[in-house]
């Protein structure tokens, strides 16, 4: 039960400060007149925003774990906090498989595979270092974006809205660790939508015919 409460307050949190990362980028896109960002800047800016997130959470869960900090407190936050940088990366590449097979490939400019990876591993390993030095966790701008999601949190319109955001986290979350638990002992996941939408295409592909095929 814990865990699940676990879960449900870190979807809160990551859509929380989705939204108030939305707004910081809208501002920094403006600085710059709309200028196409270069792949250096793209992810210099998502470095930052992964950065001060790992920050955040790791406050979150010293204010669950009444300040102890210790690995079996916090080794649960830090596995769904990379599964949850997993699945953005996820995401990203299937956003662009999608596009480009509508032969529109712009969104391959601002993503590199190998920056990914790297970006995650260096967020958790990030993570795992305030266990060893929680002292730095805490700063001014991890304060205040903390501070920002909880008066958020505590709205009660727009804290209601992303509840209902982190219900639909904690659902996904469970799915995957399911899936995850299921492929492990059988080697099938208990729902594969990629498989399931390619043999839906291939499906209609072998429905299909040309008009000029010659049909005995």
């Amino acid at each position: 039960m814990d865990l699940i409460n676990l879960i449900f307050r870190l979807g809160v949190l990551f859509s929380i400060y989705g939204f108030l990362w939305f707004f910081i980028d809208l501002i920094l896109k403006m600085l710059v007149g709309g200028r196409t960002r270069t792949i250096i800047e793209v992810y210099l800016i998502k470095s930052i925003k992964y950065l001060f997130l790992v920050n955040v959470t790791f406050l979150f869960c010293l204010d669950i774990n009444q300040q102890d900090v210790t690995l079996k407190n916090l080794l649960p936050t830090a596995i769904i906090l990379l599964m949850y940088f997993i699945g953005k990366f996820q995401q990203k590449q299937k956003q662009i498989r999608l596009m480009g097979s509508f032969g529109n490939d712009f969104l391959y400019e601002g993503f590199n595979i190998r920056a990914e990876m790297f970006l995650i591993a260096a967020s958790i390993l990030l993570f795992i270092s305030f266990l060893y030095f929680p002292q730095y966790a805490s700063n001014g701008v991890a304060n205040w974006f903390r501070e920002s999601i909880i008066d958020l949190e505590t709205t009660v319109l727009i804290g209601f809205i992303f509840k209902i955001i982190g219900f639909f986290f904690l659902i996904g979350m469970i799915i995957k660790m399911v899936n995850g638990l299921i492929y492990i002992l059988s080697g099938q996941p208990f729902i594969d939508i990629q498989t399931s939408i390619n043999s839906g295409k291939e499906k209609r592909k072998s429905d299909d015919f040309d008009d000029f095929e010659e049909v005995e």
